[in-house]
């Protein structure tokens, strides 16, 4: 079992894998700036070096006596299109929108130095994490408990020695529709349950950053206070909270029921390529509506972390002000996610090596009478557990983001200028000076 013999080094890389996020975190509060502007090169320089590839993969297969790279070149034709076009696009925001980048970089150096100096906030998604857990095992007991109300009997038809093998059928000792119905009920309830912890952990992050956004100033910087989120979260908000995190459920519900029946539509068919296309479609708009209205929730919970406001006006005028300044907003966003994919990514890959070193020359895992036969069981198992851990660990950085950035474009369209905020708010930069 390599697993088992590896297993020293595994925990070692466990423990390094929190160590790595940590560091990342004060990497970015410390190179922040520099780092930004290099993701933002690199992705320019990669999206038309991707485009100017696809296109010469299209011209050297569309050129090709081979039949099968023929028909392989519209692929690369395609993938030429949309780099092309996403790297038009890229070059266009950046450069008609370069102020707007410059205070989005100063939003993303802001929350690097947040999470730096607030590290207790990072104990807010590893309790919920652990509450998912928690409520995901008693949804499954639960579950269990409903699938045994069917008609338990022995299976018929296959070797089963002493009546072992059981088959559950619903009806019999309940209307089978009713089962169906109350395992629907549960299911969603465990959706919703789940998203109202999300919705709560981000929520906690976003007050705390709001909170130590209107305690700075362009003198200094100011604390956070995240018992303040934890009250908000669980008492004054709880019912707007539990609103969005509704929303999100039911239109994720209705995503796994379109994903359902179009599988069964595409299955029905014999693979028709019309229903295909069709059934694309329908999973493409519904995971957009998801990623709208999960946009759209996080946007209220960022406003209502300033304004203390309900649900519904929160969505609204998040929204108008995610509308008014849609570069920033957008900025922001980007950079977020391009800082955390990067983090996940490098912290995998670093990790990954940690632990090829730590069983080459530290536990000596390759050698002797217990030597591992393949490395890659334990360097998968440490790949998922880094990786979970950057999750959690970074997650915490767009919630940050967006919330430093409402704070700002508030605090901006009151006073004209930043009144409030870290001395990075502070330094000119700001496209809505003089306002």
């Amino acid at each position: 079992m390599d697993l088992y013999k590896s297993s020293r080094a595994i925990y070692i890389c466990i423990a390094t894998a929190i160590i790595f996020c940590f560091a990342y975190i004060y990497l970015m509060s410390y190179f922040a700036e520099p780092i930004a502007w290099a993701i933002i090169g690199i992705t320019q320089i990669a999206l038309f070096v991707g485009c100017g590839g696809c296109v010469l993969e299209y011209i050297e297969k569309k050129n090709s006596t081979n039949i099968l790279y023929k028909d392989s070149a519209s692929g690369f034709l395609v993938g030429a299109i949309v780099l092309g076009l996403s790297a038009i696009i890229f070059l266009i925001m950046l450069v008609c929108g370069f102020n707007q980048l410059k205070v989005a970089i100063d939003v993303v150096d802001a929350s690097a130095d947040f999470l730096r100096k607030t590290k207790r906030v990072i104990s807010v998604p590893v309790v919920y994490f652990f509450f998912t857990v928690v409520v995901v095992m008693v949804w499954l007991f639960a579950m269990v408990c409903i699938w045994s109300i069917g008609t338990i009997t022995a299976k018929t038809g296959v070797t089963n020695p002493y009546f072992q093998l059981k088959t559950v059928k619903f009806g019999g000792k309940a209307d089978s529709s009713d089962i169906y119905i109350l395992a629907c009920v549960m299911f969603f309830g465990l959706l919703w349950i789940v998203a109202f912890f999300n919705a709560q952990q981000s929520f906690i992050v976003m007050v705390s950053a709001c909170t130590y956004y209107f305690d700075s100033t362009k003198d200094k910087e100011g604390d956070a206070t995240v018992s303040m989120g934890v009250k908000w979260a669980w008492v004054q908000h709880a019912g707007s909270l539990a609103m969005g995190s509704f929303i999100i459920a039911l239109v994720e519900f209705v995503r796994i029921v379109v994903y359902t029946l179009t599988e069964q539509a595409r299955k029905a068919s014999g693979d028709n390529a019309a229903v295909k296309c069709l059934a694309c479609l329908a999973n493409c708009i519904m995971a957009c509506i998801e990623k709208i209205v999960d946009y759209i929730n996080k946007a209220a919970y960022s406003y209502m972390a300033v304004s203390g406001d309900g649900f519904c006006t929160s969505a609204w005028n998040g929204f108008l002000l995610n509308m008014k300044h849609s570069l920033e907003f957008a900025w922001a966003k980007l950079l977020a996610e391009l800082f955390i994919l990067t983090g996940k990514l490098s912290l995998v890959a670093v990790n990954c090596l940690i632990l090829y070193l730590v069983m080459h020359y530290v536990t000596d895992d390759f050698s002797g009478d217990e030597a591992v036969s393949s490395i890659w069981s334990p360097m998968i198992v440490v790949a998922i557990i880094t990786f979970i851990a950057a999750s959690v660990f970074l997650g915490l950085f767009s919630n940050t983001v967006l919330a430093l950035m409402t704070c700002l474009a508030i605090d901006t369209d009151l006073n004209g200028e930043p009144k409030f905020g870290p001395p990075t708010f502070h330094d000119g930069n700001s496209p809505f000076k003089g306002e």
